[in-house]
């Protein structure tokens, strides 16, 4: 019975609908799904692309984390640099194979493709021991060529070999046919991983990843939710009646299968606020651990790390001492971490300071907000709409700074009771893929929320100003 891999696709090429927490809670069900490989989009921007992939790479706990490497060795590096503290790092050499694509992405002739191949396979070895080589639009290059070039990237190091029917204009027979030639010109490809990537551009991905598993491979291309690629769920119902005939063994989670691409699809396809550009939501720390007295700044730093925050060691150190006097008394949750990180770490001077509100709403006009603030003993003022009172306070913030902040995460929290409680919110900002924590006690729980907002709007800032 041959293993059979799944390697998802769907945070390389359908993640742009999604923010970053968004990505990272993805990757997360993908992984619990069972998939051998998640697969994330190459590196553009080297800040944010990394900080990404190596968020990925902490929360995913047993797939393979694959990345796209560019077609340099600096571009190998690169993505190395970001996966490597992967629990199981790949690195990704995909390269065009067919002389229209070559011309067009590589600016290289055949012979030119094939010394690359070699040398960056040989570099992404001699890094990461799982290199993958893709054949990019196989099925429209020349046969000879091909094959060499394939025989070129096992000898340089790699470990699995993915042929690519981009095009997707093979009929499954023939995708079956041309994977059963393939191996009978190269008899090292038994030595490696075998895989495929089927376009759906004529609906037919799914038969097309059956017949190529038919044809002995042990690794196919799937999404959760894009249909431009055979579904992960299509794939399974298939083998699910049929699996023992063909000698495979999915390694796959099937009872999960339903819910988890409703879910990401839902993430994918969600509409957002025609007012807004804000993504709310609740962080769920139900299934985090809680650190207590005994945990030194080793585990407290990992926690640091799994939150999403990247600390220096002066901040971290400021956390710590912070966390060491709360518990003292008690276990500290992942939760009363993050307001400790939000309250102690990277304290600035205030660029930007409160100097009014005043938000009105009712249950039959909009919110609005009038704001100002003062920089530089300057007054700036704004006034919006938003779809709610916070949320018209957010954008009122946003409407003087000129810039938009992904809103990762708000919560409201009770810190005293009776009718002149204090109401303490926490605000979770991105800015160029790096997460800063902002915190605010008041009477007024608007009041909390407008500064939390500007706390962590001032830390970003500071370090725009320092950069």
């Amino acid at each position: 019975m041959r293993k059979l891999n799944y390697a998802d696709v769907t945070l390389r090429y359908s993640a742009s609908a999604l923010s970053f927490r968004e990505k990272i809670e993805a990757a997360k069900l993908i992984d619990r799904l069972g998939v051998s490989v998640v697969e994330l989009a190459p590196i553009d921007d080297v800040r944010i692309d990394t900080l990404l992939i190596k968020s990925v790479a902490t929360a995913v706990e047993r797939a393979v984390v694959s990345v796209p490497a560019a077609l340099s060795e600096e571009g190998v590096q690169k993505a190395w640099d970001a996966v490597k503290e992967a629990k199981h790092p790949r690195i990704s050499i995909i390269v065009p194979m067919s002389p229209v694509r070559m011309e067009y992405v590589c600016k290289k002739k055949p012979p030119m493709v094939q010394a690359m191949v070699e040398v960056l396979v040989k570099k992404a070895a001699s890094l990461c021991a799982d290199v993958e080589f893709v054949a990019d639009d196989a099925t429209r290059a020349n046969f000879d060529f091909l094959c060499k070039t394939i025989d070129v990237a096992i000898g340089a190091g790699a470990t699995a070999i993915t042929l690519c029917d981009t095009a997707g204009t093979m009929l499954p027979q023939e995708l079956g046919a041309f994977l059963e030639d393939v191996k009978a010109q190269i008899p090292a490809l038994e030595s490696v991983v075998k895989g495929v990537q089927c376009s759906n551009a004529m609906d037919m991905s799914c038969a097309c990843a059956i017949a190529a598993i038919a044809a002995g491979a042990n690794e196919i291309k799937v999404a959760a939710c894009d249909n431009a690629y055979p579904l992960v769920e299509s794939v399974q119902n298939v083998l699910r009646a049929r699996a023992a005939e063909m000698g495979v063994a999915p390694q796959i989670d099937a009872t999960r299968i339903t819910r988890t691409c409703e879910q990401i699809k839902w993430m994918s396809e969600a509409k957002k606020s025609k007012n807004s550009p804000f993504e709310n939501g609740v962080r769920d720390y139900s299934d985090a651990e809680s650190l207590n007295i005994n945990d030194d700044v080793t585990a407290v730093s990992a926690a640091i790390r799994k939150l999403g925050y990247d600390l220096s060691d002066e901040d971290i150190m400021h956390v710590y001492e912070a966390f060491k006097n709360i518990a003292n008394k008690k276990n500290v949750s992942l939760k009363e971490l993050d307001a400790i990180i939000a309250s102690y770490a990277m304290q600035v001077p205030a660029t930007y300071q409160l100097q009014s509100y005043v938000i009105n709403t009712s249950n039959v006009t909009g919110a609005t907000c009038h704001l100002r603030l003062t920089r530089d003993d300057k007054v700036f003022e704004s006034v919006v709409v938003g779809d709610g009172p916070v949320d018209a306070a957010f954008l009122a913030i946003e409407q003087i700074v000129g810039q938009h902040y992904e809103l990762d995460d708000f919560q409201i929290q009770s810190v005293t009771e009776g009718r002149e409680a204090m109401g303490a919110a926490l605000i979770r900002l991105r800015a160029a893929g790096k997460l800063y924590g902002g915190r605010g006690i008041s009477t007024d729980i608007l009041g909390a929320c407008v500064r939390a907002y500007l706390n962590a709007l001032n830390k970003i800032v500071y370090e725009e100003a320092q950069a």
